[in-house]
């Protein structure tokens, strides 16, 4: 396997729940509902910050490989500016929120492949949320702020090209690339079982994609 086709294979094993959290019911779910901006940012900035600090967390572990410690800085700094970006935008001051479950999956990984796999499967789902809430700003005639988001979201494009590259260095056997593949889609998975979670106790169905 090559990393063109691990994202082939993510994207196919993963089919239903990147459609689901690529739905309208993904941002009701995010904001319980409260669908405002100033909800929207906060959702926004808890996700940030919550990437933030897992890449965080992953740079600063001296058992990782020094390409990946470096990736891992780069990407905690460029969330750390896209929270800043975010918070901007908000009234009052942010505090975040409960840690996604999906930042909390991927917390629990452990060693070099199974962080690039699970990093590569959070990265195509907060693709997803990025591209509702371009979509949300655009319905609020507010084309500055989808332009933010968008711009965030091409900041992903990035991401997932570099963490392409680390898997390719990190990954020497067929063993790597599954545990790698079984990491990315636990952390979709993760995001998936909130969203579900979420929506049914709310009492909408999560099932119907919009």
């Amino acid at each position: 396997m090559n990393a063109d086709e691990f994202l082939d294979a993510v994207r196919d094993d993963n089919e239903t729940a990147l459609s689901r959290l690529g739905s309208s019911k993904s941002l009701y779910a995010a904001t319980e509902g409260e669908m405002d901006p100033q909800r929207v940012f906060a959702s926004a900035a808890d996700a940030e910050h919550a990437a933030y600090e897992t890449f965080r967390g992953w740079a600063d572990d001296e058992e990782a490989a020094q390409p990946v410690r470096d990736a891992f800085e780069e990407f905690a700094e460029q969330e750390r500016d896209h929270y800043d970006q975010v918070v901007a935008k908000l009234d009052d001051d942010h505090e975040p929120g409960d840690v996604p479950a999906i930042h909390e999956y991927l917390r629990d990984l452990e060693g070099d492949v199974a962080r690039v796999g699970g990093f590569l499967g959070r990265t195509l789902a907060s693709e997803k949320s990025k591209e509702q809430m371009v979509g949300f700003f655009v319905g609020q005639a507010d084309p500055q702020t989808a332009q933010l988001f968008r711009d965030l979201g091409d900041d992903l494009d990035g991401q997932i090209e570099r963490g392409r590259e680390l898997l390719d260095e990190v990954c020497e056997s067929d063993d790597d690339w599954d545990a790698a593949l079984e990491a990315a889609s636990g952390a979709i998975q993760a995001a998936y079982d909130e969203y579900t979670e979420t929506l049914e106790g709310m009492g909408v169905n999560p099932k119907p994609v919009c």
